[in-house]
């Protein structure tokens, strides 16, 4: 009974250091849009109260937590703010790979030997190439939208090794996609992030050329056997864990606004309704619940999804292809979800939703950015309905 109080503890306490942080965040938002990247007061708490490191490996300063925790946790942070929110599910997934796969060196030089004090972000899409060297890579590219790097120490980046000119292939179709991580001083920032919305995640763009990446710091990216961590998610893999924060995130933003249009309902009155509130029309009641449930509807689904395959995985079963698109379809569902909330609430509250700076405004700007992702489109959706059809036994990017 004792351990299990204790990981209840630790797993409340993951969700409870992102609600702490609710005063800080909405007083801090304005700043963090305008220096497009979160502001020092957020970064330093993060780290004062764990936050930053929380989805680590508990070696790593982590809690190793459930995807239950994760999810609600990351729900929270998009609840405040758009690009709090979104900077929560770039660097905290980005260290923990990091942190559950490097090989022992690698985790030694960038985890070890700063005290776990690392802030990770980038963009994992292999859009570079590395030329096998002895003991690593020689590796030149250009990623966009590195989420969260403009507070990072560390700055991961995807790419493709060419061994004598060739692509190195891990089974018959499924070619080899590595994971770099650099630090901040070896990678070249060129800016870009002049965006709609999610102003506020740092999200710029960045390349290197010719850098040598000891393979020791060089990670598979979908790899599933983590070299650290107690929980399942490491034996998961990185789809699942962004997948999740995808989902949790912009199930986080919609509820913002349809918590926000529900408290100003009370008080809304528009020259067309001669005297009756906006919660007094029976068509705002209606389209109210409609949506209240849709988006309760798409959370319970996400939770059962991951929760499912979680549960089976750490009963010692494998992964298998149907969960994997269980999971990427529930990410895909939450999201169609969420922007028809937010899309809904915005309309309903009327003038009071387009005023500059309102959390109204910029939630609305951040949820049609945030969902122009590629990680939750229609392909995702396309190649897991043929998963489950049998059309293909696997698609290796779910």
């Amino acid at each position: 009974m004792a351990v299990t109080g204790q990981l209840t503890q630790t797993r409340e306490s993951v969700v409870q250091r992102a609600r702490d942080m609710r005063d800080l965040v909405r007083a801090e938002a304005a700043e963090s849009e305008r220096q497009r990247s979160l502001s020092t007061p957020i970064v330093d708490e993060m780290w004062s109260n764990g936050l930053m490191t929380a989805c680590n490996p508990a070696i790593a300063g982590g809690a190793d937590p459930s995807f239950a925790e994760m999810i609600e946790a990351w729900l929270e942070m998009a609840w405040q703010d758009g690009s709090f929110g979104w900077t929560g599910i770039a660097n905290l997934p980005s260290s923990f790979a990091a942190a559950s796969y490097l090989p022992d060196e690698g985790f030694a030089e960038v985890f070890t030997d700063n005290g776990n004090h690392v802030t990770m972000g980038g963009q994992f899409a292999p859009n570079g190439q590395g030329v096998v060297v002895d003991g690593g890579y020689r590796l030149t590219g250009a990623w966009n939208f590195g989420s969260g790097t403009g507070h990072a120490q560390y700055i991961a980046a995807g790419f493709i090794p060419l061994d004598n000119g060739e692509m190195r292939w891990i089974s018959e179709g499924i070619p080899e996609l590595m994971v770099a991580i650099m630090p901040r001083a070896e990678v070249t920032f060129t800016d870009g992030w002049h965006v709609q919305g999610l102003k506020g995640t740092g999200s710029f763009d960045y390349n290197v050329a010719d850098v040598f990446v000891p393979a020791y710091r060089t990670f598979r990216l979908f790899s599933r056997e983590p070299l650290r961590g107690t929980s399942p998610a490491g034996r998961m893999g990185m789809m699942p864990v962004t997948a999740a924060g995808h989902a949790a995130w912009a199930l986080g933003v919609a509820k913002s606004m349809l918590d926000d249009v529900e408290e100003l309902a009370a008080t809304k009155y528009r020259m067309s309704d001669v005297g009756d509130s906006l919660a007094s029309r029976p068509t705002f009641q209606r389209s109210l619940a409609h949506h209240v449930a849709a988006w309760r509807a798409a959370r319970l689904l996400v939770l059962d999804a991951f929760s499912t395959a979680e549960a089976a995985v750490a009963e010692g079963d494998e992964l298998t292809p149907a969960m994997r698109a269980d999971m990427r379809v529930a990410a895909v569902y939450a999201t169609d979800v969420a922007r028809e909330c937010a899309q809904w609430a915005h309309l309903a509250a009327g003038t009071t939703a387009i005023r500059e700076g309102s959390r109204f405004e910029r939630a609305f700007r951040d949820i049609f950015t945030g969902t122009q992702h590629a990680f939750i489109s229609e392909k995702v959706a396309i190649d897991s309905a043929q998963v489950w059809l049998g059309i293909v036994e696997d698609q290796f990017a779910l």
